[in-house]
């Protein structure tokens, strides 16, 4: 996320090893075809120990979704189920801001971490075969 460089998504052909900035394809009046698979979805879960009740959990998910917006593009379109969840398993006491800043840091480096570890599938060239 820190450089926004590409390292997965559509790519410029079927057989293609070049991948291409969906967002600006779709501004520039791509047909959304491809680009409106329901396996662009993409689902997360941020953990905390920190003491949060349901509000500050939901709070935390959509702070936390700024992750998606730096690693994802485009994100929360209308034809993908991009999800985030927030979950609390302990006490400790937190400022929900500075939480919600570093879970957002976490789940961008967590996407493109994801990324960049998977393997390639039969007509699917993982990022690291680009």
């Amino acid at each position: 996320p820190d450089t926004g460089a590409l390292v997965a998504g559509t790519r410029d052909a079927a057989e293609g090893r070049r991948l291409v900035d969906s967002a600006r394809a779709l501004l520039a009046g791509a047909a959304l075809g491809r680009f409106a698979a329901p396996e662009h979805t993409t689902i997360g879960v941020i953990a905390t120990n920190a003491r949060l009740d349901r509000a500050e959990a939901a709070a935390l998910a959509a702070l936390g979704m700024l992750g998606f917006d730096r690693a994802l593009s485009p994100p929360h379109t209308a034809f993908d189920g991009d999800t985030l969840f927030a979950l609390s398993v302990g006490d400790r006491p937190a400022d929900l801001t500075r939480l919600g800043l570093a879970a957002a840091d976490a789940v961008a480096r967590a996407i493109c971490r994801g990324a960049r570890a998977a393997a390639s599938l039969p007509q699917l060239p993982a990022a690291r075969d680009l």
